[in-house]
């Protein structure tokens, strides 16, 4: 990947995580967070993508790592695609919010 497509992928990034690093850690440790999605191995695919995105904020920019940039990625096609499947109605107590919300987006700060 070339530093324009990494320039790319973390403006993206940037655009789809709206939480603060501290804001994603307290929320990844309620209950509520940790009850949602697929868990095969104990912990869902969107809780632990939520702690990774964490380590990626915390990374300076030139110590990203490749794998890092391909989550960052991930992390976008993911927010994008749930948040075009918002359900009609008041989204605060919804498992769809919590799952974004797993994925360091909260729409409710749109």
């Amino acid at each position: 990947m070339d530093d324009d497509e990494k320039d790319k992928v973390r403006s993206g990034f940037q655009d789809a995580v709206n939480m603060a690093p501290k804001e994603l850690e307290e929320w990844l440790d309620t209950e509520k967070s940790k009850s949602l999605g697929d868990a095969d191995s104990g912990e869902s695919t969107g809780h632990r993508s939520g702690r990774r995105i964490v380590e990626i904020k915390r990374t300076n920019k030139d110590d990203l790592t490749d794998s890092q940039y391909e989550h960052m990625q991930k992390v976008v096609g993911y927010v994008n695609r749930h948040k075009a499947q918002r359900p009609d109605g008041d989204i605060e107590e919804t498992d769809w919010r919590y799952s974004l919300m797993n994925w360091g987006h909260d729409p409710l700060k749109e």
